[in-house]
């Protein structure tokens, strides 16, 4: 199914990644989720759809997708498959309930995340744009798995390739509102009160742009320290060193090119 480990282009990885092979195509996997099957699809894989890419993992799992609406909500594929009207029901997340489920996000330069639970074995995918990390949409998912009986320091979270801080310009508006979930005192803070702590700390979430009523904005350390504001280790989260808007020879970017084409990740649950 895999083949020995490939670097494209001599892309730098760390040893919680791992670059693996499909056909001659690349995708990325985590060290973390060793315990499923799972990939971070690159462009390469276009235009295949989660139900051709399971075939990469294992082509006996049920697929469950939604239709990504920026929002907070994470389904089950139970609740998925209860919605009339509709092919894909407006979610951003799936949660399963049982295995060989295969859940799905899509992503151009959102944060796909897929996180796992070592003991039951159930897995998420979830996409994770500014407004739904606004919304807090990580937090709205492991709130899901804590209905499943999950205990935080069981869970492993990995964020796949992601346009990074240093070149989203974002307005101070949007900073703010991304920021404000993880300032203390945010309901009362000004925008400076808000923002430049976030811009103090330690590898910041929020950086300065040289453009008036401009900042960047790192939409995967703010879902980072989400995480870790519930409790979560940082040695139970990886994010992949690699940005969608840099390194146009892997990934899809809206910001770059204004193409609606996403890449797909997925993970398959195990009992």
């Amino acid at each position: 199914m895999v083949s020995s480990s490939v670097t494209p282009n001599s892309t730098i990885e760390t040893d919680l990644w791992q670059w693996r092979e499909w056909q001659g195509l690349p995708y990325l996997t985590c060290s973390l989720l060793e315990n499923w099957q799972h990939g971070f699809f690159t462009q390469q894989f276009w235009s295949r759809t989660p139900e051709d890419l399971v075939e990469v993992l294992d082509a006996e799992a049920s697929v469950y997708r939604v239709k990504q609406v920026h929002g907070n909500t994470v389904l089950t594929p139970s609740e998925i498959k209860a919605t009339t009207g509709a092919s894909f029901p407006d979610a951003d997340g799936a949660i399963t309930e049982q295995p060989q489920q295969a859940v799905w996000a899509a992503s151009a330069d959102c944060n796909p995340v897929l996180i796992g639970d070592i003991v039951t074995g159930q897995v998420a995918a979830i996409h994770a744009g500014w407004r739904g990390t606004a919304q807090k949409i990580l937090p709205c998912a492991i709130a899901r798995f804590q209905e499943f009986g999950s205990d935080l320091k069981n869970l492993r979270i990995a964020m796949g390739a992601a346009i990074s801080g240093e070149v989203y310009q974002v307005s101070e508006q949007v900073a703010v509102e991304v920021g404000r979930t993880i300032s203390q005192n945010a309901e009362t803070a000004t925008l400076e009160e808000i923002l430049a702590p976030l811009e103090a700390m330690s590898n910041p979430p929020i950086l300065d742009d040289p453009h008036p009523h401009r900042r960047r904005l790192d939409v995967r350390r703010v879902n980072q320290i989400q995480l870790e504001q519930l409790g979560i280790a940082t040695e139970q989260i990886a994010i992949a060193p690699y940005c969608t808007y840099q390194q146009p020879d892997l990934f899809f970017s809206y910001r770059r090119t204004k193409e609606k084409k996403v890449q797909w990740s997925g993970i398959i649950s195990k009992q």
